[in-house]
């Protein structure tokens, strides 16, 4: 998979590859850009389901440095396993060029799949919808998207999920471990199309078996591709978070960062922000940092008040 980065240099006859981000060393720390997912104006909550245009212009008006889009939010958005809908290239046209015009970096994309299946025909058919959102990040000019390893599906609801603190039991007849190599491989198929499109997939810790950092690095490492990072996900370790995230940090290559004002939709952590910036920064993270709202209080002030906290951290000097 390194065929699209490694290059020959023809004056010295030597190669050159991505370097890691936490050797680089340089005089003067660069910020690290803020931005916000457009998931933090909805939140699932109906009445806050703004258009993607909407939520650039609310983003650059609050000043935040990047947008990330939900792909779900999208309107041409369909569910996996129903025949899909083609973008409107007239719309996405329209959305990058409000991006430009406000000064608002696309920079992520937000999907949702599901390879945690004995299914074949499940696993293929969520492997086609991530394709087809890798093509889009492609389309829009995202160099990164957030992928999921997707769950067993034995909760009852999310609620439940949340009662139990993220642990699911797996389908009868199975263990966690079967379902490693169901994710590797899907992932691993789905990486010929993100390197033709320069799209990073970064693999979130969220819930399935991305649930426990060792569930996400024993992915990644064995897929062992420059096309697959990790995304590191602040509130989806809801117990010793520091401890869990610092693991996750010197491969992190994306971050969602959460808040929780007016009290969590779903549950509420109370994060402390200098830590977590201070275990990333010892790893030299230069990366985008993307806020995820989750609170009931209106994102109108609620987003405001996220990103002073994430600027007063992250960007503080150490």
């Amino acid at each position: 998979m390194l065929g699209g980065l490694v290059a020959l240099n023809a004056f010295s006859g030597q190669t050159w590859a991505p370097a890691d981000p936490s050797t680089l060393v340089t005089t003067a720390p660069r910020p690290n850009p803020i931005g916000v997912s457009t998931y933090s104006f909805w939140r699932f909550q109906d009445d806050w389901k703004l258009s993607i245009p909407e939520c650039i212009s609310r983003s650059a008006e609050m000043g935040f440095d990047f947008v990330e889009i939900l792909e779900m939010q999208m309107e041409h958005y369909t569910p996996v396993g129903k025949p899909p809908v083609a973008p409107n290239r007239a719309a996405l046209a329209a959305i990058k060029r409000q991006a430009l015009v406000l000064g608002m970096p696309l920079c992520g994309l937000s999907t949702h799949q599901g390879f945690l299946s004995p299914d074949v025909n499940v696993r293929r058919q969520n492997i086609a919808k991530t394709i087809a959102s890798i093509e889009l990040a492609y389309e829009l000019g995202i160099p990164t998207m957030r992928v999921n390893t997707g769950r067993w599906g034995t909760s009852k609801s999310f609620d439940d999920l949340m009662k139990h603190r993220g642990i699911e039991p797996p389908l009868p007849g199975y263990i966690d471990a079967d379902g490693f190599p169901w994710v590797i491989e899907s992932l691993e198929k789905c990486l010929p199309t993100a390197e033709k499109c320069g799209v990073v997939l970064a693999l979130e810790n969220h819930w399935g078996l991305g649930r426990l950092p060792e569930g996400v690095l024993k992915i990644v490492d064995a897929v062992h591709s420059p096309w697959l990072g990790v995304l590191a996900d602040t509130g989806n370790f809801l117990e010793e978070p520091y401890e869990k995230l610092a693991k996750l940090a010197p491969r992190t290559t994306f971050m969602q960062a959460k808040t929780y004002y007016g009290g969590g939709i779903y549950y509420t952590l109370d994060l402390d922000y200098k830590r977590i910036a201070a275990i990333f920064r010892k790893v030299n993270y230069r990366g985008y940092i993307s806020l995820e709202f989750e609170g009931h209080e209106s994102p109108m002030t609620a987003l405001r008040k996220s990103l002073a906290l994430l600027r007063s951290t992250f960007n503080a000097p150490a």
